[in-house]
């Protein structure tokens, strides 16, 4: 069986897994998701972007949990749907990145400021095999 991201080219795998952001080659903006076509830069007219690795480390900006299932096209790890809490984390590069928590971690193991890293976790398994997901988990 194969190990896929679930969104292809939003982020890395193995030990050092990253998202992947744009830079803007004008303005040096970056970009998560990965931007393209035109920079988001109000006040630049760039058109090219550099890929870019973000850093993995970042802090809790704001967190919740999700209590009731989001709509499609969310895909569930199971038919029972789990309660799972989500932390919207700012990076040295000056972007807040929502994201899920890593499995085992709750509401309860954040708070404002709360140092957390980026891993690469099972989200489901299909026949053709893993999906995998980034998610923040908290730095003991």
């Amino acid at each position: 069986m194969t190990s896929t991201p679930v969104i292809e080219g939003w982020f890395t795998t193995g030990d050092a897994a990253a998202l992947i952001g744009t830079r803007c080659t004008t303005c040096s903006t970056v970009y998560f998701p990965p931007a393209g076509g035109f920079c988001r830069n109000p006040a630049c007219d760039g058109t090219e972007f550099d890929s870019t690795e973000l850093s993995r480390r970042g802090t809790v900006w704001s967190y919740t949990d999700a209590q009731y299932q989001p709509p499609a096209p969310y895909i569930a790890a199971s038919q029972d749907y789990v309660p799972f809490a989500l932390a919207a984390v700012e990076l040295p590069e000056g972007l807040v990145v929502l994201g899920q928590v890593a499995d085992g971690f709750g509401v309860d193991d954040l708070k404002v400021g709360t140092e957390v890293e980026l891993v690469v976790e099972t989200l489901h398994t299909d026949d053709s095999g893993e999906r995998t997901i980034w998610r923040w988990k908290p730095v003991a």
